[in-house]
């Protein structure tokens, strides 16, 4: 019996210890002591206590790095968006000339490729003036407009320079050699931009190389 009164005033004051901890105090329980029948005190099952508090400075400098760096990874992808965009329009350019390339050899006919140097885009005709349809997208015509191309409104095309007279025209024969106007091309590129980056797809004459430059 002795023991009983004992552990009930232990509990109690600890309790009370509880009750009348200090501002500061962080601890609390969530489960007391049961009081066992045989007069000894042992933590409830399952109890559990847990230490609220505020955050540390060493976690708050921790988040404040983490953020720092993810700052500092983003600032180079954004800056090179437009060196990405260059890079895939380049490759654009320079495919969709090899296509039309390959298109005259394999039909045996004129295909030209016509640039809209204000409108930033370009076509591919056959010999007729008629626009090809895309191969990839059917049903839609061979037309790549960068500007309405949210993967490449960024890219410019800045120039156009063909042979004089030419225009903004380029046409392969069923050689594959490139014309100009009526005549063999004697020179021939497309220079674009991007955020300060630039590229220049030439096409060698005679042959019809194309190349990219940065």
């Amino acid at each position: 019996m002795q023991l009983l009164v004992n552990s009930l005033i232990k509990a109690h004051s600890k309790e009370d210890e509880i009750r009348h901890c200090t501002r500061g105090c962080k601890m609390r329980y969530d489960n007391y002591f049961e009081l066992s029948m045989t007069g000894t005190s042992s933590p409830a099952k399952g109890a559990k206590y847990h230490l609220r508090r505020g955050f540390t400075l060493v976690e708050v400098l921790i988040v404040v790095v983490i953020i720092s760096i993810a700052a500092l990874m983003a600032v180079p992808m954004f800056s090179s968006a437009g060196s990405m965009q260059i890079r895939s329009a380049g490759n654009i350019i320079a495919a969709d000339l090899e296509y039309a390339k390959n298109m005259a050899i394999t039909r045996g006919q004129n295909y030209s490729v016509i640039f809209d140097v204000t409108a930033e885009s370009y076509r591919i005709e056959d010999q007729s003036g008629n626009v090809v349809s895309h191969p990839v997208k059917k049903g839609f015509d061979y037309v790549v407009d960068f500007k309405n191309d949210s993967r490449l409104n960024r890219v410019d095309i800045t120039s156009v320079q063909f042979d004089p007279g030419a225009g903004n025209t380029i046409t392969f024969d069923y050689l594959g050699s490139p014309y100009s106007g009526t005549g063999p091309l004697n020179s021939g590129s497309i220079a674009i931009s991007a955020d300060g980056t630039t590229a220049t797809i030439r096409v060698e004459p005679v042959t019809g190389y194309i190349s990219i430059t940065n």
